[in-house]
């Protein structure tokens, strides 16, 4: 498969990109920056320079022509204002899925928060964060051109993964090292059953491609 990821430069992207790379794919790695393309390569990914509070619908969808999945795994990160949520944590994936859908890409994974929800209240910047995250999510959602998968992680840890997972529609909370998210993502775009899910994810004691099975049997 060749799999294009918006934020191929995150910590989850990047751990994605060795595991699909590793598995024979075609990873290719959307990044803001340039100095960033030395590390996709030495992940194993192709890199396409695109900034995607800036570019166009066409724009994305060229770099997604002959994609067989896209994966939105972009983030404002830690440290970002509320502005920067609404750009990247919404509006990019927005994009994306626009993108995702002038390309004829049907298989779109979205990198979500655990509690994202588009009513979410306060007015913290985390609360504008999990805002954005639920309204892409519903947008996304919307969309009968998509085959889409939600995968909303608990907190994320940079603790090697285990590979046991608790992988369900309701997990409650808990810890999830960025290793094992990777996994589940690998897992879920060989899985198209997963389309149509929206999961939450966390540490547990099934290895993940029991749980990916699981769950798309149910």
């Amino acid at each position: 498969m060749r799999v294009v990821i918006a934020g191929g430069h995150g910590k989850i992207a990047l751990r994605l990109e060795r595991l699909l790379a590793a598995g024979g794919h075609q990873p290719v790695g959307i990044i803001r920056r340039p100095d960033q393309e030395a590390d996709l390569r030495a992940a194993g990914a192709e890199a396409v320079v695109l900034d995607l509070e800036s570019a166009s619908v066409g724009e994305v969808a060229a770099a997604l022509e002959g994609a067989d999945a896209a994966v939105f795994a972009a983030g404002a990160g830690p440290g970002s204002g509320a502005d920067r949520k609404d750009t990247v944590d919404r509006a990019a994936a927005v994009l994306l899925a626009d993108a995702a859908e002038r390309a004829g890409v049907r298989r779109f994974l979205v990198v979500s928060s655990m509690g994202a929800d588009a009513g979410h209240q306060g007015e913290e910047v985390f609360d504008v964060y999990q805002r954005a995250k639920g309204a892409a999510d519903d947008d996304v959602r919307s969309r009968p051109g998509l085959d889409w998968t939600i995968l909303r992680p608990g907190m994320l840890t940079d603790d090697a993964g285990t590979g046991l997972v608790r992988l369900e529609a309701r997990t409650g909370r808990g810890p999830v090292p960025r290793d094992d998210v990777a996994a589940v993502l690998a897992e879920l775009l060989d899985t198209p059953a997963t389309a149509g899910l929206t999961l939450e994810l966390i540490s547990g004691s099934t290895p993940v491609t029991v749980a990916v099975k699981d769950i798309a049997g149910n």
